[in-house]
């Protein structure tokens, strides 16, 4: 910083917008605990650091600039006399960090008022009394409202995610029951038909041949592959008309379980051959209720790996028992937000994945990415519902430079040019009363900016809507969201 101390002028200062209501008395106390400095072209003060001045301009040109991940952005360009920045809350003590939330650079010859913070606040304080009461309770109180909204925001999700987990858990577990019930069934009928072949004509080798045709049978179950609904017909077809030339009543009932199954008259002629013709039908029977029981029990086994995938899926979600700040796959994360958000999604909206699974593992807040993937998504859908509620969501991953992308693409009908500079803003919503807060993208932008150095843009046009995330492959060390306030530029 190339800075020269000039002699402080109360007349020159009086004329400053923010000081012409002033008396000569107060002016004189500007001039003397205040300063006037001439600063050349370059850096006055760097984001982050101790904010110990306030900045009023007299002549000049200043740039604000923002971090956004490695780069710096110009927020702020002006030569407007009056304008001011730096340490804007020191009226607020040490109940608010006290550090520069941007970085400004002149870039011109460019002359300011100094203030040190610490007069700025007492002036605040002695000259404004209930003005400064009121930007405390302006200041504090917007954040309160901030929370509440943001837990309303999280809150939403919340039941937005319960809904659609409970949706996908109650398939597989009345799949379950159903499964449960039916093989409950067929035990009792295999129970019967076991005592009734007991009581039969049936010699020691041959309910030892059936048991060992059993086993086989079981083992066949479970690696039976589907077939295409004209292979499965074709074969339902041979094993009926083989069931009824070999004397099994009704054998277009069991021939489709067979076919499941995995069986052909291949295996029929092998039981055939091992039992008697005058007890085969019964034989047949008996290893129709094994192959039920079978498949029956396969089905409990994938209705119940379905719930616990689902399980899964909301743990990784929700980051439970996980450390807060890691190394993370996003694809892991994006996978358990799509299938947390699968009954919202719904079936008309058709969810197409483009990962590069060679993409490395970021330094990351899992949590809170899933609440920006939820956003996202949640934002995608209900513009895609808006035309009629078919459509495209492409999640895509890539790499970019030093950066991770992940992109949200959807059909929907854009978002429209004068507003697509807003929707980043606090309580800026173009959903329905009652169905949106405003604040999804303003929380997504924070965590995506402020806490993981990333970026978060949007490209739109009718039909195509693009959500950019960009993360930091190597992140710097992670640091709590910074309580940005606009400057009075």
């Amino acid at each position: 910083m190339n800075a020269q101390a000039l002699p402080c002028d109360p007349q020159e200062i009086g004329s400053l917008f923010l000081f012409e209501k002033l008396s000569p008395e107060q002016l004189g106390r500007l001039c003397a605990e205040g300063r006037t400095e001439r600063f050349e072209p370059g850096p006055v003060y760097t984001e982050g650091e101790p904010a110990t001045c306030f900045y009023v301009m007299i002549e000049g040109t200043v740039v604000l600039y923002r971090r956004v991940g490695g780069d710096d952005v110009e927020v702020s360009r002006t030569s407007q006399r009056g304008v001011y920045a730096g340490a804007m809350q020191a009226y607020l003590g040490e109940r608010v960090p006290q550090t520069y939330v941007n970085s400004m650079r002149v870039t011109e010859p460019t002359r300011f008022f100094v203030l040190p913070a610490q007069s700025f606040a007492d002036i605040m304080r002695d000259w404004f009394p209930m003005a400064a009461h009121l930007l405390e309770g302006l200041f504090f109180g917007a954040k309160n409202t901030q929370l509440a909204i943001g837990q309303r925001e999280r809150l939403l999700a919340l039941g937005s995610l319960s809904a659609g987990l409970t949706h996908e858990l109650n398939n597989p577990a009345a799949a379950a029951v159903r499964a449960t019930a039916a093989l409950r069934e067929r035990v009792g009928k295999m129970r019967h038909k076991l005592a009734h072949i007991a009581q039969g004509p049936y010699s020691r080798e041959q309910l030892a041949g059936l048991i060992e045709i059993q086993e086989r049978t079981a083992e066949r179950v479970a690696k039976a592959t589907a077939l295409s609904p004209l292979e499965a017909s074709d074969r339902e077809d041979e094993l009926a008309d083989w069931l009824e030339d070999h004397g099994f009543p009704e054998g277009w009932r069991v021939a489709p379980v067979f076919v499941q199954a995995g069986l052909d008259t291949d295996w029929l002629e092998q039981v055939a051959a091992a039992v008697a013709a005058d007890i085969l039908p019964g034989a047949i029977g008996w290893l129709n209720y094994t192959v039920e029981t079978e498949l029956l029990m396969d089905e409990i086994d994938d209705s119940t790996t379905r719930i616990s995938h689902l399980v899964d899926a909301a743990k990784q979600y929700a980051q439970l028992d996980r450390a807060p700040h890691r190394d993370v796959d996003v694809h892991e994360l994006l996978d358990s937000t799509l299938l947390m958000l699968s009954g919202k999604i719904g079936p008309r909206v058709r969810v197409v994945k483009e990962y590069d699974r060679s993409l490395p593992a970021v330094p990351a807040y899992p949590a809170e990415l899933n609440q920006v993937w939820t956003n996202l998504i949640d934002n995608a859908v209900s513009a895609i519902g808006g035309t009629g509620g078919e459509g495209v969501l492409t999640v895509r991953t890539a790499r970019s430079g030093d950066r991770l992308l992940v992109e949200f693409q959807d059909t929907g009908p854009g978002v429209p040019e004068e507003i697509r500079g807003r929707i980043f803003d606090p309580f800026f919503t173009t959903k329905p009363v009652g169905e949106g807060t405003g604040l999804g993208l303003d929380i997504s932008w924070r965590i995506v900016v402020d806490k993981h150095h990333g970026s978060l843009t949007v490209e739109s046009v009718p039909g195509d809507t693009r959500f950019q995330v960009l993360l930091p492959l190597t992140a710097p060390a992670a640091g709590a969201e910074d309580d940005t306030e606009s400057e009075g530029t």
